[in-house]
């Protein structure tokens, strides 16, 4: 009998081919078309895996230094050296200027005082001998811009026992007196004008227009100290630099010299005798400091 020839079995050509033509799930992404998504657990699970703890801080997130303000705000640094000592390398003196000149205006203290049994009383005959005193200088040639009332009072008079027996009131008068030749005799029409209430307290002579003499003063007040500095640098070893500070004291009037005073009023209140103003020394101090120049 002759041999039987049995078909071949395709399958296994047909299952490679299959295989082949289904594409891989890694060309197609990471996933295959087919699969499902995650469910919400699944996804809370992954994120609280990946996020830090309560108790951790990231890597990366650092804290800031706590800084105050004055650590902030640095203070410069204190000078050391040369610098340090160069605020202090100075001279400090003081220089002072003295000129004379003849005073241009008397400025007299006079007043009124009145006493009686009552306060409208003693005001009325107060008042009424002021007035003749005023008006006695403004006929003299005093001007009225030059009368001004000093001062004004009511006292109580007193017995033993302490009980007001009457009052006293007194009133002052200050009076620039400009013509100085004629000083003696206004002087003596006020106090006649003013009778037994008439007061005379003091006079002083003065120097108005002092402009001149205060420049004056003052050069010889700063050529003083100079003189001085220029001593200290010299003995010091040092050239002497520039002007660091000047400062004035306030002028000062000295008493005039020539005809004293007290002798000058009485005779002005006894007669018409010219008061003589003499010289008038008139005083200047500056403080002056110096800085030193390079050796």
């Amino acid at each position: 009998m002759g041999r039987v020839n049995k078909p071949r079995m395709a399958m296994p050509a047909l299952v490679a081919l299959a295989t082949l033509a289904a594409p891989s799930a890694g060309l197609l992404g990471a996933h295959p078309a087919s699969a499902a998504p995650p469910s919400p657990a699944a996804t809370e699970a992954t994120a609280a895996a990946k996020a830090p703890t309560a108790t951790e801080a990231p890597a990366t997130a650092k804290a800031p230094a706590a800084t105050s303000p004055s650590s902030a705000a640095k203070a410069p640094a204190a000078p050391q050296g040369k610098s340090a000592h160069r605020s202090k390398d100075s001279v400090l003196v003081t220089g002072t200027g003295q000129v004379s000149g003849k005073p241009d205006t008397l400025s007299v203290n006079l007043g009124v005082e009145i006493s009686a049994a009552s306060v409208a009383d003693a005001m009325g005959r107060a008042n009424a001998a002021a007035t003749r005193m005023r008006d006695a200088l403004v006929k003299t040639g005093v001007e009225k811009v030059d009368l001004q009332t000093s001062d004004a009072g009511i006292n109580p008079q007193r017995n033993d026992k302490g009980e007001i027996t009457g009052y006293t009131v007194n009133q002052g008068l200050t009076a620039k007196i400009r013509n100085l030749p004629k000083a003696g005799a206004t002087i003596s029409a006020a106090i006649a004008a003013g009778g037994d209430a008439a007061r005379l307290s003091g006079a002083t002579f003065l120097i108005e227009d002092d402009a001149a003499l205060l420049t004056e003063a003052r050069k010889k007040a700063f050529a003083d100290a100079r003189a001085k500095a220029q001593l200290y640098a010299r003995e010091a070893g040092r050239p002497l630099g520039r002007v660091i500070k000047v400062s004035e004291e306030t002028p000062s009037y000295g008493r005039p010299y020539g005809q004293d005073m007290a002798s000058a009023l009485k005779a002005a209140a006894d007669s018409a005798v010219p008061i003589e103003p003499g010289q008038q020394q008139l005083s200047v101090t500056v403080t002056v400091e110096w800085a030193f120049g390079k050796a």
